[in-house]
């Protein structure tokens, strides 16, 4: 059996007592849903690797305007036994996976994060098929760090060129599955029960499916299970990549 990974703590953290729970949970709220430190995050002024991002700074997002960051969550784990669980370790988005270019670089994300494939957020560790997409640590890391982007609303952003969501907030309290929580609640203390519309429909099986043959159009489009087509091209793709 893995041994569990241990978070380690923040002066936030200890501020408040907890232990940095809530990882790898949540359809949408965000609990565990990361960038890896070192992914480019791409801004007006560039690419910035997340961990040098800053409250304030700019991000290009793919409505085609720039936000500021309203915060910016981070979590630590250091592994405590010869492996680490699944719910921690990223899933690697290797260069071109996704299409020419995209992402021009290998991405690592946590298993949660959702991309923005075909109108819809597709959890990554659903589209893994273990040679384009597959659980992976980058070369030499020992500690796993994540980084998470909150701004005023849903968005998606370019990370390594991939689109890829922000934080959700459905419940108000998603930034508190994050160490440095206290420094949200200190920067935004007037905010109880923040919450937010999600910028697309997130991948819900056979629901999306079954709606169209209800509505009776499986005659005029193809009704075939959404996210089936998108991992059907991404592992075609996959065949012809040297991973």
């Amino acid at each position: 059996m893995a041994a569990l990974a241990t978070i380690l703590p923040s002066s936030a953290q200890a501020d408040k007592g907890g232990n940095g729970g809530g990882w790898g949970g949540g359809n949408g709220g965000g609990k565990g849903h990361c960038f890896l430190r070192g992914t480019h995050i791409l801004t007006p002024q560039g690419e910035v690797r997340i961990e040098d991002l800053r409250i304030g700074d700019l991000v290009e997002v793919v409505r085609g305007e720039a936000m500021p960051i309203k915060w910016i969550g981070r979590n630590t784990f250091k592994k405590s036994g010869s492996s680490w669980p699944e719910s921690i370790v990223p899933i690697r988005v290797s260069r071109n996976a996704i299409e020419a270019q995209t992402p021009h670089t290998d991405l690592y994300l946590s298993p949660g994060h959702a991309l923005f494939i075909d109108g819809l957020l597709m959890p990554v560790k659903d589209l893994v098929n273990e040679t384009s997409i597959a659980t992976a640590l980058p070369p030499g890391v020992e500690v796993i760090e994540y980084f998470h982007i909150v701004l005023d609303t849903h968005e998606v952003v370019l990370a390594e060129g991939v689109p890829a969501e922000t934080l959700l907030m459905t419940s108000g309290k998603e930034y508190e599955t994050f160490t440095n929580f206290v420094e949200y609640e200190r920067l935004y203390p007037n905010e109880p029960g923040f919450v937010m519309s999600s910028f697309a429909p997130r991948y819900n099986g056979w629901a999306h499916v079954m709606a169209l043959l209800r509505l009776g159009v499986s005659n005029v489009v193809d009704v075939r299970d959404p996210f089936q087509r998108a991992y059907d091209r991404i592992a075609a793709r996959a065949e012809a990549l040297v991973v």
